[in-house]
């Protein structure tokens, strides 16, 4: 079973990347043969300096390392050092309707959000079809906000098959229920691009202002509290096994904290979850080469498998 995910190069990563798909993607590496690709050209849609761009690229594989990513037991290299996506994602735009991009989520909710609508947010679900195709994926974990680019990537490789046969394999998404979309902070879809997101390798007391901002009814403190719908319970579930769920919920129900003592104990929470990976973090960080070499390694074993992809599909479509 060969699973696929990547993450854009273009901020630092937040809980909502972790659990929507690397923390997935970690727990397969034991039993799936494991893609990972740091989408560097997807960032270009909201990242247009070169040196930063360079700097977050780097900074994501160091992350991605540092959260668990076995460059053993998986493949882990930088989209832009495999110039196939390109290729294949021209060929497939000529299989893409363009109601069907139209129709897209991404497109229509960056752009309300006052994101420049440029080409390549329009054309962004072609890329990502290639990204997927390419390596003949057999699933893609998503979060709940990326099942459609998911099934723009069936639908363009169903609509190629068609017409020149079994050649692209038509990738599976799979969601956890549990984490499919993980709130951010004003209780939105959690998001760099909307500034909402809590930062894993923030400094805890950035990462406490953070916190801090998390929207939250208004109640008074001696009042019992609803923990279904706030959005501090539902960030602290992910890191909470079942007793400690219900330890918090019976806190809520019996008054006497306000939000702001939840909020104190969710950074708690957080720092202390996180603090294995962060000690990992300040290795990488001192030892630059060895994560280049590895990357540098990934890239060539994802060049052997896109190789192979495109030349069929350059063998039926003519080039």
């Amino acid at each position: 079973m060969r699973l696929l995910t990547g993450v854009q190069a273009s901020g630092d990563l937040h809980i909502g990347n972790y659990f929507g798909s690397i923390k997935a993607m970690v727990d397969a590496q034991n039993r799936d043969d494991v893609l990972i690709f740091i989408a560097n050209y997807h960032a270009m849609t909201t990242v247009q300096d070169g040196d930063r761009l360079r700097s977050l690229t780097r900074q994501t594989a160091i992350d991605f390392l540092s959260l668990g990513i076995d460059p053993d037991r998986s493949t882990l290299w930088v989209q832009s050092d495999v110039k196939d996506v390109l290729e294949l994602y021209w060929i497939l735009s000529s299989y893409t309707p363009m109601g069907l991009l139209e129709r897209a989520h991404s497109y229509k909710d960056k752009s309300a959000k006052g994101i420049s609508a440029s080409h390549s947010l329009f054309s962004y679900p072609v890329l990502m079809a290639a990204d997927i195709l390419l390596f003949n994926s057999d699933i893609i974990p998503v979060g709940k906000d990326q099942i459609q680019h998911v099934e723009i990537a069936r639908d363009i490789a169903i609509k190629f098959n068609n017409a020149h046969g079994d050649i692209l394999r038509i990738p599976e998404f799979r969601v956890d229920s549990s984490v499919a979309t993980v709130p951010g902070i004003d209780g939105a879809k959690m998001s760099k691009s909307y500034g909402n997101t809590i930062n894993i390798f923030d400094e805890p007391k950035k990462r406490l202002k953070s916190i801090k901002k998390i929207v939250t009814e208004v109640v008074p403190l001696e009042e019992p509290k609803e923990f279904e719908g706030c959005n501090v319970y539902n960030i602290a579930r992910l890191f909470l096994d079942k007793e400690e769920l219900r330890d918090l919920q019976a806190r809520y129900k019996t008054g006497l904290e306000g939000h702001g003592h939840f909020k104190l104990y969710l950074a708690d929470v957080i720092e202390s979850y996180f603090a294995p990976f962060v000690e990992k973090r300040e290795y990488y960080l001192s030892h630059l080469d060895e994560v280049d070499a590895i990357l540098h390694n990934g890239a060539k074993k994802a060049k052997e498998i896109s190789a192979k992809t495109m030349q069929k599909v350059k063998e039926v479509v003519g080039i």
